[in-house]
């Protein structure tokens, strides 16, 4: 019997150091590709030097390589965004009130506008090498990840289950050691699916992340965005084709190697007794685990936190007079208030003296007038959106099996960049003749939908089974379902997607509302026409209304309508 358990033993040992002599090749080709990539950014560059760049296919996966780097490192950077900002904000009252309605204005401010700020200040901090405009395009893409990532990190935070903050008393956690233990496994499952609608949001966005103007000058780095930017404007329709087919092949890719084994990985999180009895699966995590080289390394990150919470403890039990809690200083409280109340006042002072000195009171009415319409846009899209996506979202979510199968043609659906289908639009409301203010709309809703469908998919995923089982048992059928278990279980995450789906759309109105292709020309009456016109003749002064007002309905759609919401949410609708 010992010599029979040796020999087992010896097998064991062997086909793991076989999956280590395997991966080697792999590792090997990863840091040769970061080298390449890192030597191209670092290579010297002037303004006004053309970059090579080709419509060769052959150069796709070359390009394909250096965009999905840069989406990695701004995912990376977001990651760490999202989770300052969340601790922040649910932990902190007085930093909640100025953080959350900045995250609004942020995520309303357009990505070309994020750009035109941040393009020249890079340049000029590495003046001669291609490091700064290729942190320009980081930064760039950055913006189209980190807001909805960061609202998803903080209304998980805002609805941990009342048994488990409990128990963290209980067991006397210090704030770090709660964060780790309790609340980031608990949102860990919601922000999966968010950083994979943030690489998709990148992907929407990356021609404009790619293809930079500053100075008079376009610079167009090597990537699929910039490869797009080239074919639209050679009318190249086969180059497209060959971008949207490596696109297709990066999202499979990455999908696979990354995101697939960190789901399945994380399915050990979800918050519920029983286990999970079709629980997502990944092949190469079932491979990644019969790794030891890996399994070492894998563990130096949780042994490294480990050790941290020695430093990081409450330095008292809950006998002490120290942990009976202490109510804050009312005074310190109407203090920070009255400085918000008085920055408010000073905004709104500038903004009246702005509209009185360069724009004029009836601009600034028309442009209100503007949003308006651009509202009534985004709530009838938004609406239209939750009815045919919530009820998919639920089946995908309730279905692990299912959410496996569909998971990268979502991820691709929600990357495919929305001025690849302009001309379709364009040539079918030029044919039928049809009214541009409607049939314009929908490319607004094109690519920010998929906010809904991933932040359900990742409620749904969540419901914890033996409440699944419950409700079988009980026979809750139809509206039933819905009414009692469903839209409360999903009803955080639904408000989540609504947030981040409404800022994007607004976002997206600006490239919706006035659509080009060749010379003709579409114009729906919007705030979104209404800045691309303007940003065409270059006035400064009414693009700088333009966004101001776009900023003021966010902030206003989300006071009085989202955020009221969220504290339905936090209240009642949730498990």
């Amino acid at each position: 019997m010992s010599d029979r358990r040796y020999f087992t033993r010896s097998a064991v040992e062997a086909s793991v150091n076989r999956w280590d002599w395997a991966l080697l090749p792999l590792v090997l080709a990863v840091l040769v590709l970061l080298a390449m990539a890192a030597a191209q950014m670092a290579r010297p560059f002037h303004l006004g030097e053309a970059l090579p760049l080709s419509l060769d296919p052959t150069q796709l996966p070359y390009y394909l390589l250096r965009t999905t780097l840069r989406m990695f490192i701004a995912l990376a950077a977001s990651v760490v965004f999202a989770c300052v900002f969340a601790v922040l904000a649910a932990k902190v009252r007085a930093a909640e009130k100025v953080l959350v309605p900045l995250l609004d204005i942020l995520q309303s401010i357009p990505i070309l506008g994020f750009q035109a700020i941040a393009v020249a200040p890079f340049i000029a901090l590495f003046p001669g090498n291609l490091f700064g405009v290729e942190l320009a395009a980081l930064f760039a893409i950055f913006t189209s990840q980190a807001w909805n990532m960061a609202f998803s990190l903080y209304q998980s935070l805002r609805t941990v289950p009342g048994e488990l903050q409990e128990a963290a008393r209980i067991f006397q956690l210090s704030g770090w050691q709660r964060f780790w233990r309790l609340e980031l496994p608990f949102a860990m499952p919601g922000l999966l699916w968010n950083m994979m609608m943030s690489m998709s949001g990148g992907w929407f966005f990356v021609v404009a992340s790619e293809a930079i103007s500053v100075a008079g000058q376009d610079i167009k780095l090597p990537g699929v965005g910039s490869y797009i930017a080239v074919a639209i404007e050679a009318r190249d329709l086969g180059a497209i084709g060959w971008a949207i087919l490596g696109m297709l092949i990066g999202i499979l890719l990455y999908d696979q190697l990354f995101f697939r084994p960190l789901l399945a990985w994380a399915d050990k999180f979800r918050f519920e007794a029983t286990g999970s009895e079709n629980a997502p699966q990944s092949w190469l995590l079932t491979w990644l685990r019969r790794t030891a080289l890996l399994q070492r390394l894998g563990a130096w990150p949780g042994r490294w936190i480990t050790a941290s919470f020695a430093s990081f403890k409450k330095r008292h039990d809950g006998r002490s007079i120290h942990a009976r809690p202490q109510a804050p200083n009312p005074l310190w409280a109407r203090a920070w208030d009255a400085f918000i109340a008085a920055l408010v006042l000073f905004a709104v002072w500038r903004l009246v003296s702005f509209i009185h000195t360069e724009v004029g009171w009836g601009e600034a009415a028309h442009v209100f007038q503007l949003g308006f319409y651009t509202l009534m846009r985004v709530l009838v899209l938004i609406a239209v959106a939750s009815v045919i996506w919530v009820p998919i979202g639920v089946w995908i979510g309730l279905n692990p099996r299912i959410a496996g199968r569909v998971q990268a043609v979502a991820q691709f659906l929600a990357a495919f960049p929305s001025n690849l289908v302009f001309p379709v639009a364009v040539l079918f409301i030029v044919k039928f003749k049809l009214n541009p203010d409607v049939w314009l709309s929908p490319l607004i809703i094109l690519g920010t939908q998929w906010y809904l469908l991933f932040n359900v998919v990742a409620g749904a995923a969540t419901i914890p089974t033996e409440l699944r089982l419950a409700a079988q048992n009980l026979g809750l059928k139809g509206w039933l379902a819905w009414k009692r278990y469903l839209l409360p279980a999903i009803f955080p995450s639904f408000v989540t997607g609504a947030i981040t789906a409404s800022g994007g759309s607004w976002n997206a109105s600006i490239v919706a509302e006035y659509v080009t292709w060749g010379d003709t020309h579409l114009q729906a009456a919007g705030l979104g026409s209404y800045i691309q016109q303007m940003t065409t003749a270059g006035d400064f002064p009414r693009i700088a209304l333009g966004i101001g007002v776009m900023c003021v309905f966010v902030m206003a759609l989300n006071h009085w309508v989202w955020r009221r919401l969220y504290r339905i949410a936090e209240e009642r609708m949730h498990f």
